[in-house]
């Protein structure tokens, strides 16, 4: 999780300006319904009511309500997250969640917010510093029971007390009540022990690890509990539930760097010892940034990732209709040169959709596919953006017959959110 940037009041403002037009600085987005047109695709513009910002992030509720949030950034070193919920295909005038100055901005460790409850109460994450340290910060959480109009006092969502990375968090709802939380949690990085040969190579001591929770309205944590206490750093976590309760997906690190993806199930309450989805095999040294995707439904689960074992980048997705437990061969989605960043959604029971950025000369192209248990069909490109980690990680959801996708632009000096609306029968006719 170092891939970050600290916002800090005491940094002069030459340095801020500076810092600040470089990865995170935003241009007005102001695409109206636009149509394009490429090889018979229709994709619908919509404005996203973003000014300067970044980081987007959308989620749907069972009601199919679509939510899209992000960090808007304000004048100076003041951040706002901020989201819209759609309607006829427009955004509604943005609401804040909450707003500061000692927030830790991250293009690959995005915040969320979701609804859960037949009350339809709104949770949302971010990550504040703790401390001084470049790298201490914490996981807020703030929930709103008036549909975001006023929202709670944030609280902690770990209750470690020590200074120190905690971040790439995925939220779903698990009751009419609760909420799971899984994160990756820097408090064994902070110790005594001397630093081993295989240990991180960013100072730490110990090893990150995974953690899961669940909180409720109150925000009384229960069930706090270590699920894998060595991973990846700085790859996205994903979870999803199944019939059988929550799984999490995530890079693991083994004690010889070999950083594959993992999966770790919830059975009965009890957590699982975690295994491998495919062994890829891959030999890195260091954090790729560049986490899993999983989605389920019953007992079908599909999960989604990028690997670049042997040199060879990879966008994959493998099937299990056991919960997890076991998985199909992976299929290969990509087209040669992917950089990764995947997303996925649910199309039946045998069908889904992958996005991923595939490289594109000096620039990055935003694809999608439809993929069975078999093959990939025909690949779709939804925009072109910049590789650079300012272009961040798109996102997607499906609401009724419409596939929503959000993603971020960036020229030389600025950033900005795009989203469209995309007719599935587009997808389903190929």
């Amino acid at each position: 999780m170092q891939m970050g940037i600290s916002i800090n009041m005491s940094r002069n403002k030459f340095e801020w300006d500076k810092l600040f037009a470089f990865f995170l600085l935003g241009a007005l987005c102001s695409c109206h319904d636009v149509k394009q047109h490429s090889d018979q695709f229709s994709i619908n513009m919509m404005e996203t009511h973003c000014k300067e910002g970044g980081e987007p992030n959308l989620f749907v509720s069972e009601s199919n309500e679509v939510y899209l949030s992000w960090i808007e950034y304000i004048e100076g070193s003041e951040v706002e997250l901020r989201f819209s919920k759609l309607g006829n295909n427009q955004w509604t005038n943005p609401k804040t969640v909450s707003s500061g100055n000692d927030w830790f901005v991250n293009w690959a460790d995005f915040p969320s917010l979701i609804s859960y409850g037949k009350d339809q109460t709104l949770a949302a994450h971010w990550l504040q510093k703790s401390t001084e340290g470049t790298y201490d910060y914490d996981i807020h959480i703030s929930q709103s029971f008036n549909k975001g109009q006023n929202w709670e006092s944030s609280f902690i969502l770990h209750k470690d007390g020590v200074t120190a990375e905690h971040g790439f968090v995925s939220i779903l709802p698990f009751s009419q009540d609760r909420v799971f939380a899984t994160w990756l949690d820097g408090r064994n990085t902070k110790n005594d022990v001397k630093m081993g040969e295989n240990d991180d190579p960013h100072g730490h001591h110990g090893a990150m690890s995974l953690r899961g929770a669940t909180f409720d309205h109150e925000g009384f944590i229960y069930d706090d509990t270590e699920i894998d206490n060595r991973v990846c750093d700085c790859c996205q976590t994903s979870a999803a539930m199944t019939g059988n309760g929550p799984v999490v997906v995530y890079r693991n690190r083994s004690e010889n760097e070999i950083r594959d993806i993992y999966i770790a199930r919830n059975i009965d309450g009890k957590w699982q010892a975690p295994h491998s989805v495919f062994i890829d095999d891959w030999y890195i040294p260091g954090c790729p940034v560049n986490g899993p995707v999983v989605k389920a439904k019953g007992n079908k689960v599909v999960v989604a990732w990028f690997s670049m074992a042997n040199d060879s980048p990879e966008v994959k997705v493998a099937f299990s209709y056991d919960g997890g437990a076991n998985f199909d061969l992976p299929i290969r989605v990509d087209e040669g040169d992917p950089l990764g960043r995947v997303d996925l959604v649910l199309l039946s029971n045998s069908e889904v959709l992958v996005s991923w950025m595939e490289s594109n000369e000096d620039e990055a192209l935003i694809n999608i596919a439809r993929v069975d248990e078999n093959k990939r069909h025909e690949v779709k490109t939804v925009s072109q953006t910049k590789s650079s980690r300012q272009s961040g990680f798109p996102q997607m959801v499906i609401n009724h017959d419409n596939l929503i996708m959000a993603w971020t632009v960036s020229d030389t000096i600025s950033t900005s959110i795009k989203s469209a609306w995309i007719s599935l029968d587009q997808f389903i006719k190929t």
